[in-house]
């Protein structure tokens, strides 16, 4: 069954828009309503049925060592999924980049337009796990929290966290939507469907991962925001499968793989909304045990080049157990630029002590500076960064 209606909508003619003058003409177009999912009862294959028990199955298995010693991995997931998230929007910033923008913005330097949207991605996805899973029931405060903090530092921080009170479409021109691809629900639908969105996230009769993918295809048939509804969309994924329990500490970084596929991406969103909701829930199920197969080598990677630091470390310097460059090592998946008031935070050591554990690192050739002068200094984690852009390659393979 098609999941919604369609409703012929009058685009109103127009003469004061800048716009060539067939433009400013009355149109009709279609507007896709979708129906109340949560008062709806789908029914799965076999087949897809064993693609989400793998998929979760690989989840748990990913998150199975997590523990407070491994949060700056769970941090390090977490900037992957969002790097990729506004990777799929066509925010091109890579881990590499992105580090050093995070080290300048946090000492008050300038960073580019695109940075600035990736770490507010990633502010807004951090968001989403911390605080949208610690409440008793989703609303639509949350995401709309989400959706501010994504962004309030954007081109347009006016829209930041409001509900559109005005027609948006997908394709077609910039002026009207008669002719578009898609046009979501009309401005006053919006609300209750919202409502009835998070009703369905409240809900438990669905595997976690079957729900993500049906709550995330829904969110983004409503479009409710005029900008950032496909990576507030994603964050509600992550949101899902914490508030079930499936990914406590670990997100599977399922932009990754949804990234590495746009068309396939946007085309299970187009089977969803034509009823082939199974199909949506497979594909997205295998996208999910990629990113968890993924994330999983990753990590362990990552702990291998933690212990090669240890290695070097040790065999130039030999510093005390309780020397804080221990402790930076272990912070820095967590940040792969640092500085010494990041590691500072991070490790909760002295600035003292972290200066002295940063000019051991570099010693050790476990840190390399990447910025010359006494002020606002920061150092680049060796081979860290290289690891994250081989594993966004891994993804389309």
């Amino acid at each position: 069954m098609v999941l919604g209606r369609l409703m012929s909508c009058v685009w109103l003619h127009d003469p004061t828009i800048p716009a060539p003058a067939r433009y400013r003409r009355s149109c009709r177009y279609d507007a896709f309503i979708p129906i109340n999912i949560s008062e709806t009862s789908l029914e799965f294959s076999g087949d897809v049925i064993g693609s989400v028990s793998e998929a979760e199955n690989a989840i748990r298995l990913l998150n199975a060592p997590a523990g407070p010693s491994l949060d700056p991995l769970a941090r390090l997931l977490l900037r992957t999924e969002s790097i990729a998230s506004s990777k799929v929007e066509g925010m091109q910033v890579d881990a590499r980049r992105l580090a050093r923008a995070e080290s300048k913005a946090d000492s008050g330097r300038t960073v580019s337009a695109t940075e600035i949207g990736v770490l507010a991605n990633i502010e807004a996805m951090q968001l989403a796990i911390e605080e949208a899973t610690s409440v008793e029931s989703l609303n639509i405060d949350q995401i709309t929290d989400i959706h501010r903090v994504l962004m309030k530092d954007s081109v347009s921080p006016a829209i930041a966290g409001q509900i559109r009170n005005v027609q948006n479409w997908i394709g077609g021109n910039d002026y009207n939507p008669c002719g578009a691809a898609f046009v979501p629900p009309p401005p006053e639908e919006v609300m209750a469907l919202l409502d009835d969105l998070c009703a369905f996230c409240n809900q438990d009769r669905y595997p976690p991962i079957m729900q993500a993918a049906i709550a995330h295809s829904q969110f983004e048939t409503i479009h409710p925001f005029i900008d950032g509804n496909g990576r507030t969309g994603r964050a509600l994924i992550q949101v899902i499968l914490r508030r079930r329990n499936l990914a406590p500490a670990f997100v599977p970084p399922i932009s990754v793989v949804l990234a590495a596929d746009k068309p396939s991406y946007l085309r299970g969103l187009e089977t969803y909304r034509e009823g082939h909701v199974g199909e949506w829930v497979e594909s997205f199920s295998v996208a999910a045990t990629r990113a968890a197969h993924l994330a999983q080598r990753y990590l362990l990677e990552v702990e291998d080049l933690k212990s090669k630091w240890r290695t070097q470390l040790n065999a130039s310097l030999r510093p005390r157990r309780d020397a804080a460059a221990w402790s930076v090592i272990d912070a820095l998946p967590g940040h792969p630029v640092i500085t010494i008031a990041i590691a500072a935070a991070a490790t909760g050591r002295t600035r003292p002590a972290i200066s002295q554990a940063i000019d051991q690192l570099v010693i050790a050739g476990v840190l390399e500076p990447i910025s010359e002068g006494r002020r606002n200094r920061s150092w680049e984690a060796v081979r860290l960064l290289d690891l994250l852009v081989e594993m966004d390659s891994a993804s389309g393979t």
